[in-house]
C-alpha cells in the first residue's frame, strides 16, 4: 500500500470513529466536557436550539396558566429563605392550616400532627428530614421516627433506625410492579414467612410512650402475625389500614408474617401527640409515578393515616442532561399528579420545594445547570396554579453554582457528584427549612394580637 492510500485509509477510519462517538453522544447525551466537544460532528444537526425556551412562556403550556389576581404576585417565587402561597400580604401565613395547627399543640392542644415529605435521593436515608424532624419534636412536642419501610436498599446508611429483616420479602414499587396500590414510599411487600426487626433510633426520652403501628392494604379475612413473638390478629378490611400494635416504651418491634395475603408497607412508630415526620423517599423519581396510586387508595389513606403537611421535593432527576432548558412536559405531567393529591387530601396544606442546585461540567469546569433557573420557574407554576405553596431551595442554598461551593468547602457540604448534599449539607438544608416554617408560624402568632 503507498503512502497516499495510507493517508487516505487513516482519514477515513479517523472520521468514522469520531462520527461514531459523535452520534454516541447525542443518542446517550454523554456529558462530553473533552476537547472532542468542540469537534462533534454532528451536534449542530441533531441538537435543537433550547436557548428559544430558555425564557419560555408557561401560559403556554397546556394546564399551566399564571393569570395572577390582584392580591397575588408569582415572582415571590424567586425569594430565598421564604414559604410563599403567592400573596402580597407576605405578612400574612402561607400554611395556614398547618400553621393553626401548630399553635393549638403549641398551646396545649393535645394531638397528632402528620408530615408526609416525598423526594427522591436528596433525602434517602433520612437526610434533612431527620433533622427537620428534631427540630420541630423539639419545639412542638412529639417522639417517633414516623414510618419506615420493610425493607430499603439504604437501611444500613439511615441512622434514625436499626432495622433487620430475614429474606423472603417480596417488593413491588415504583421500578418493577405494576401495583395501583402502593403506599407513598413507592413499595408494598408480601410474605409468607420472612421477618423485619425496627429499633427507633430518634427518642431520647426513656419515658416516652411510642405507639408501634403495622401499616397495611386490604385482606379478605383475617390475618395472624407475631408481634415480638406473640401473635396478634389483624384484620385489614380498609384498603389501607393503620393497625396499632404495641404502645409502650420500648423502642423496637419485631414483626413476622406468614400470609402473602397481606399487602404490607412498613411500621410506623408515634407517641399519642405532637410532630411526625414521615420520609417518602425514592430514588430516581420524578414524583410522576406518584400519579399511578389509585385515587380511592389515596381516600383511605387520608382517612386512616391522615396528613397535615404534605411536602413534594423533586428536580435533580430532570436535570439529567446538561443543556436541556425546556421542562413544560413536565409541567403537563405533573399537574394532574398534585390535583390528585389535593382532591383526596382536602384537609392538607400542600407545599412544592423546588429542585436544589446541581451542575455539569461545561468546558473545563463545573456549572449550574443552563436549565434550573426554566424547571424552577415550571415547578413555581405548579404550585400557583395548584394552590399550593412554594419554597425555593435553590435559592436557599445560594442559587447559580452554590453546589459547587458547597462540594468544595472544608468540611464540605456536598459530594463531589455536584447533585448530592452530604450529612452535614443535609443538616444545613433541614434547618432552612425549619427556619422556614418556623416564620410561617410567627405570622400565623402575631395575626393573634
Amino acid at each position: 500500500m503507498n503512502s497516499n492510500r495510507r493517508v487516505l485509509v487513516f482519514v477515513l477510519c479517523s472520521t468514522a470513529i469520531l462520527l461514531l462517538v459523535s452520534l454516541l453522544t447525542e443518542i446517550f447525551h454523554f456529558n462530553n466536557s473533552t476537547s472532542l466537544n468542540n469537534i462533534n460532528l454532528v451536534a449542530d444537526i441533531l441538537r435543537k436550539d433550547t436557548s428559544a425556551t430558555t425564557d419560555m412562556s408557561i401560559n403556554n403550556s397546556p394546564g399551566i396558566a399564571i393569570a395572577e389576581k390582584p392580591h397575588e404576585d408569582f415572582m415571590l417565587y424567586r425569594k430565598a429563605h421564604f414559604i410563599t402561597n403567592f400573596s402580597t400580604d407576605t405578612s400574612a401565613p402561607s400554611l395556614n392550616g398547618f400553621v393553626k395547627k401548630l399553635h393549638a399543640l403549641k398551646t396545649g392542644n393535645k394531638r397528632k400532627i402528620r408530615i408526609a415529605y416525598f423526594g427522591d435521593s436528596m433525602i434517602e436515608g433520612d437526610l434533612l428530614t431527620q433533622t427537620l424532624r428534631k427540630l420541630l419534636q423539639q419545639a412542638f412536642g412529639g417522639n417517633g421516627v414516623g414510618f419506615v419501610p420493610i425493607t430499603s436498599q439504604v437501611s444500613q446508611f439511615r441512622q434514625t433506625v436499626t432495622d433487620n429483616y430475614s429474606d423472603g420479602w417480596e417488593d413491588e414499587n415504583f421500578k418493577t410492579g405494576k401495583n395501583n396500590r402502593l403506599f407513598f414510599s413507592g413499595h408494598l411487600f408480601h410474605t409468607s414467612g420472612a421477618w423485619v426487626q425496627m429499633i427507633d433510633q430518634t427518642v431520647t426520652d426513656t419515658s416516652a410512650i411510642i405507639e408501634k403501628s403495622i401499616l397495611c392494604g386490604y385482606a379478605q379475612k383475617p390475618v395472624t402475625v407475631m408481634v415480638n413473638n406473640s401473635a396478634v390478629i389483624i384484620n385489614a378490611g380498609k384498603l389501607f389500614n393503620r393497625i396499632a400494635t404495641i404502645n409502650d416504651r420500648n423502642k423496637g418491634i419485631k414483626l413476622s408474617i406468614a400470609n402473602e395475603q397481606l399487602p404490607v408497607y412498613g411500621i410506623s412508630f408515634e407517641s399519642s401527640s405532637g410532630i411526625t415526620v414521615d420520609n417518602f423517599s425514592f430514588r430516581g423519581i420524578t414524583g410522576i409515578e406518584l400519579g399511578s396510586i389509585d385515587s380511592s387508595f389515596l381516600q383511605s389513606i387520608a382517612e386512616n393515616n391522615p396528613y397535615d403537611l404534605i411536602v413534594f421535593q423533586y428536580g435533580v432527576n430532570l436535570l439529567f442532561r446538561p443543556n436541556d432548558k425546556n421542562f413544560s412536559w413536565y409541567a403537563r405531567a405533573m399537574l394532574p399528579v398534585v390535583k390528585k393529591f389535593r382532591n383526596c387530601f382536602k384537609e392538607t396544606d400542600f407545599l412544592l420545594v423546588s429542585t436544589a442546585d446541581r451542575a455539569f461540567r461545561y468546558g473545563t469546569e463545573y456549572k449550574s445547570a443552563v436549565g434550573i433557573d426554566s424547571l424552577i420557574k415550571v415547578q413555581a407554576a405548579l404550585a400557583f396554579e395548584t394552590s399550593s405553596s412554594f419554597y425555593n431551595q435553590f435559592e436557599t442554598m445560594g442559587g447559580t453554582n452554590s453546589i459547587v461551593d458547597w462540594a468544595n468547602r472544608k468540611p464540605s457540604l456536598a459530594n463531589k457528584d455536584y447533585v448530592h448534599p452530604n450529612h452535614r449539607g443535609a443538616e444545613v438544608l433541614a434547618n432552612y427549612f425549619f427556619e422556614a416554617i418556623m416564620s410561617d408560624y410567627e405570622k400565623y402568632v402575631q395575626s393573634l394580637k
